[in-house]
């Protein structure tokens, strides 16, 4: 083999490689955060008074995970009136669950988590005491 070969054959594998790196990257899925991400960019005013009402209760939200009955255990300040807890999912988007927290008094609440996927959640839990809305977001990793 002299050094011509040589050459050409180095120029053969690598190009062999950038064209399988440049067809295994276009094969690979890209989720966005959102698909409204602009519309939702307007309401974040909204969002940050969420945040600011949670901050200010007496009590911050606590969350448990209890790996032997799968499932996450809240304990919320203010009464609920109407709420949403949602299981983010960084990775794939379509895995988010939504689930409705039921109406009541202060205190615990548990979600189950029986049909979630093992890995990183962001879980994000707002609600509503009927004259302020609260937000509060809790990393879980099951």
């Amino acid at each position: 083999m002299n050094w011509g070969k040589s050459i050409v054959l180095t120029f053969v594998v690598f190009a062999g490689f950038i064209g399988s790196m440049v067809f295994w990257m276009t094969r690979q899925r890209v989720d966005l955060v959102r698909d409204d991400y602009y519309q939702d960019e307007i309401k974040y005013q909204q969002h940050i008074d969420r945040v600011a009402n949670t901050a200010r209760l007496a009590a911050p939200v606590s969350m448990t995970y209890e790996a032997t009955r799968q499932e996450v255990a809240f304990t919320l300040a203010a009464a609920v009136k109407k709420g949403e807890v949602t299981f983010y999912r960084p990775a794939d988007r379509r895995l988010d669950v939504h689930q409705t927290l039921m109406a009541g008094p202060a205190g615990a609440r548990a979600v189950s988590t029986a049909r979630l996927a093992s890995g990183f959640w962001k879980v994000q839990i707002s609600w509503s005491d009927g004259e302020h809305e609260y937000y509060a977001e809790k990393e879980l990793v099951l």
